[in-house]
Parts: structure tokens; sequence; C-alpha cells
């Protein structure tokens, strides 16, 4: 009998160990239900702040203005709108856009390869809802950059008022 009670204790602390562990761990720092809050404010916010190409373009040349490509640094180095600046989206921290956006008035400028038709290289288009300029969008809204526009022209590559840059332009 002393052998089953010993055993059993064995057995039974590193259960109790493990559920211990377990209940020490907090939650995730992900909010998916606060996600949706945001989209859904952010998706009136842009209505508004969708542009055409000339548009984007004029702004672009006016001061406290800045073109931010959220491709990946290898994608951007290839080939990027001329004057425009990196962050990868998924190296978007508070920190990180501070350093890069100076002040939250500061206009941004968004475009992704959704929006370049004709270099599936350098701009492979991304399935439609999942275009970067979305996530770009809400992410910027989200730390408080409400000064964004989106290009919203489907723009062709050979398209003369587009200035590119990078390793992959002759």
């Amino acid at each position: 009998m002393k052998t089953i009670k010993k055993s059993l204790v064995i057995l039974l602390i590193p259960i109790t160990m493990i559920s211990q562990k377990n209940n020490e761990l907090q939650h995730s720092k992900v909010d998916y239900n606060s996600f949706i809050e945001i989209t859904e404010e952010v998706m009136e916010h842009r209505q508004s702040r969708l542009i055409h190409l000339d548009t984007f373009l004029d702004f672009a040349t006016e001061p406290n203005t800045i073109l931010l490509d959220t491709r990946s640094e290898a994608a951007f180095n290839k080939k990027h709108l001329k004057g425009a600046v990196n962050l990868n989206f998924s190296n978007f921290t508070k920190e990180k856009l501070a350093k890069l956006i100076l002040n939250k008035e500061t206009r941004i400028l968004i475009y992704c390869n959704n929006n370049i038709d004709g270099d599936t290289i350098n701009f492979p288009s991304k399935s439609i809802p999942l275009a970067l300029n979305i996530p770009t969008y809400i992410n910027l809204y989200g730390y408080g950059y409400k000064n964004v526009y989106e290009l919203s022209s489907l723009v062709p590559i050979k398209d003369k008022r587009l200035k590119f840059t990078g390793t992959d332009v002759k």
C-alpha cells in the first residue's frame, strides 16, 4: 500500500508542477476584438484619404510629407518610388515609427505592390483583400498617425510620371 501511495505522490507532483507553470502564463498581447474596432474606425477615415496618382505625386513634392514603402527591405532596395523611405511593415513599433516619422502631423503617403501594374518581379500583386496598404494604413492609424493618404490608382509600370530607383532600375 505504501508503494502505491508513493507512486501516486510521485505521479501527482509533476502534474501539479505543470499545472502551476501553466497558470503562471499570462494571456498573449493579441486582441482581435480591438483590432476589429480600430479597423472599423479606420474604414470611414480611409475613404477620404484614397487619392489619385496626380494628387499623390503633387503631395510627394510638398514639405512635411513622407513617402513610405513598407515592403521588405530587399524588395525596396531592388526597386521603389524615388524619394520613398522604407520601414518593413513587420518591423512597425512605436519607437521605430517615431524615429522615422518625427511628427505625427507629417503627411504620410503609402503605396504597395497592388498599385503598380506590369512588373511582377519587383511588384508582384497580393491577394486584393490582403494588399499591404490595408494593414499599413490600419497600423499607422493605430499608432496615432492619422495624416495618411493612400494611392488609389493602379499605375502601369511604364507610366512616365513614376520615377523609380534601386538596384533593378536601369
